[in-house]
């Protein structure tokens, strides 16, 4: 049993290598380190191991540099342009117009 223990604290950091992971050494090191905390460590380090992979880097997949994420994003930037330029319209032109107008409905309405 003893053995089949010390056997075990080294499963994450063998994950992390076939994985490439960038943090190799400190998963070997936090796993001897569990040895000593009777493997309490040992599913966060498993946990550590298993997020990176090579082709996706932290476990998601990157969508944010894909070509269509990147359309919808520029279609957007344009839909809000063209509503801020419409509400730009609707409103008066300087702050003065505001105003005088707002001054003239309150002489006209007394």
């Amino acid at each position: 049993m003893f053995y089949g223990i010390i056997a075990i604290h080294d499963i994450p950091y063998e994950l992390a290598k076939s994985r490439n992971h960038p943090h190799q050494d400190a998963i070997h090191q936090a796993g001897w380190l569990s040895l000593f905390t009777l493997h309490v460590l040992w599913p966060f380090i498993w946990i550590w191991a298993t997020l990176y992979r090579e082709d996706r880097g932290w476990g998601f997949a990157d969508q944010r540099s894909s070509k269509e994420y990147i359309d919808r994003l520029e279609a957007r930037i344009d839909q809000l342009a063209t509503e801020v330029k419409q509400l730009q319209a609707a409103q008066p032109s300087s702050p003065t117009a505001a105003k005088q107008s707002n001054n003239q409905s309150t002489v006209g309405g007394e």
